[in-house]
């Protein structure tokens, strides 16, 4: 899958071919934001696939997406409503839009962190996060079972964590984390602010 992410017009079925169960991680992780956010941020946003499902359980939400490609932003600019969009160019490393927001939703993006990446980003995450706020993650996951990795990753610009890494550090970043579903090597963790 290297290199995909800067051919937009391609991505959905690339996903769609290599990434097993790819819909029900988008919809779980949808349904795991809950119901009823004013003000969401989504890192990764890609071609807007998650922020769409996201936008339609929060009718009245306004969504910050961020994404390192601006070809990615603008074919995401075609499907979502751009009313209720504030598209962003940056990446997972760099500061976060300022919040609070009351969700902040990530589907296969935060691999591409290493761990210590991800354990700063969940940390900010918190930052931004309204009290009673919540972060979603779906994402590539090292299986217990090496059976269960079948997800193509590069090892370069893929760098999956176990589920166990990410909910201590969920956890040491202040959330109460656990996992809302889980399938071979595909993840949906979620992690609430008190």
């Amino acid at each position: 899958m290297s290199q995909f992410h800067w051919r937009p017009e391609e991505y959905l079925a690339l996903m769609r071919a290599e990434v097993p169960e790819y819909e029900r991680l988008q919809d779980e992780a949808a349904v795991a934001t809950g119901y009823g956010a004013a003000r969401v941020l989504e890192l990764g946003t890609g071609t807007g696939e998650t922020a769409r499902r996201v936008l339609e359980l929060h009718p009245l939400a306004t969504l910050v997406g961020v994404d390192a490609s601006s070809e990615m932003l603008e074919r995401a600019r075609l499907v979502l409503p751009v009313e209720r969009v504030e598209l962003r160019l940056g990446r997972l490393e760099e500061p976060l839009p300022e919040g609070p927001f009351d969700v902040l939703v990530s589907v296969l993006a935060v691999h591409h962190l290493d761990g210590a990446g991800k354990a700063d980003l969940f940390t900010r995450a918190r930052s931004v996060l309204a009290a009673g706020g919540r972060i979603v993650v779906g994402d590539v996951v090292v299986p217990e079972d090496p059976a269960d990795a079948v997800t193509p990753i590069d090892g370069d610009y893929d760098k999956p964590s176990t589920v166990a890494e990410q909910l201590a550090w969920l956890s040491e970043a202040g959330f109460e984390a656990r996992v809302v579903w889980q399938s071979r090597d595909l993840a949906v963790l979620a992690g609430d602010a008190p």
